[in-house]
């Protein structure tokens, strides 16, 4: 991977970290959520016009990752409703690669090297401590059993957008399409949900703006540095948005990280790199 690459990727880390502060700090999840990517709809309808239309080949899976990315969604702001964004949000950026690569041994039969069992146990007993500390917080159950359920929805559209991606011959094509196919359905909840009180919607318009041309720049920069760079590696270096996640919602949110909670964090980050790199 070339420094510009790596670069590029960092900066969309951070700006995935941050469209998910965004949500946090919403007084409402669900219409933060909706807000935002219905503003990333919105930016990616404008470019759309410009650009070369996906391969056919590719429509399928740019409909199943529609569903799933709008599961996401939903799940994401109920998981921030319930618990701290230095809890959820590691839980689920960390524990999606650990799903894919006990999925492929399960269901694909694939073999593990010694190096990505070294990653896989250190990743589950780092989440096991977070889930434990969240305990020892007096949180209930449900911000964890949200944000494992959002890592299998992350890794059943990421691997459905690295094919897609790859299939339609147009990357950044594919992820504009795939943000304004999203809109649609968030547009509906958000107009249902503040019709009669539009002078309230505008006061969120500024930071959904802000929020979803994080979202789209994120996403489609990962999409665009895998025609780049091996998969695994860019995988690898996006997953310091967990770092990033951390580091927003002590700054910004208050939240107290904790020697446990910080040092969890950091192991994943490790553990996820070794994973995504085997």
């Amino acid at each position: 991977m070339s420094f510009g690459v790596l670069l590029v990727v960092l900066v969309g880390a951070l700006l995935h970290a941050s469209w998910n502060l965004m949500v946090k700090a919403g007084r409402n999840k669900h219409t933060a959520t909706g807000i935002i990517y219905a503003s990333a709809g919105f930016l990616s309808a404008l470019a759309l016009p410009f650009l070369s239309a996906p391969a056919r080949a590719s429509w399928p899976y740019l409909g199943a990752s529609t569903i799933a990315e709008l599961l996401y969604g939903v799940v994401l702001a109920a998981a921030y409703r319930a618990g701290d964004l230095t809890h959820t949000y590691p839980l689920m950026r960390g524990a999606a690669p650990l799903l894919v690569a006990i999925g492929s041994t399960v269901w694909v039969g694939e073999r593990l090297s010694g190096p990505l069992w070294i990653g896989i146990t250190l990743l589950s007993c780092a989440l096991i401590s977070m889930i434990f500390d969240a305990r020892g917080r007096s949180q209930s159950a449900s911000p964890t059993g949200l944000a494992i359920l959002n890592a299998f929805v992350i890794a059943t559209y990421t691997l459905i957008d690295g094919v897609g991606a790859r299939k339609s011959g147009h990357p950044v094509a594919y992820s504009l399409w795939l943000f304004a196919l999203i809109a649609v359905p968030w547009v509906v909840f958000v107009g249902a949900r503040y019709r009669r009180r539009w002078s309230e919607l505008r006061s969120e318009i500024p930071i959904g703006l802000s929020g979803g041309a994080c979202s789209l720049a994120s996403y489609t920069v990962a999409l665009w540095a895998v025609t780049r760079a091996p998969i695994a590696v860019v995988a690898a270096v996006r997953e310091t948005s967990i770092l990033f996640g951390a580091l927003l919602g002590v700054v910004f949110l208050h939240e107290r990280l904790g020697w446990v909670r910080g040092t969890a964090i950091a192991v994943i980050v490790v553990a996820v790199v070794i994973i995504r790199l085997q």
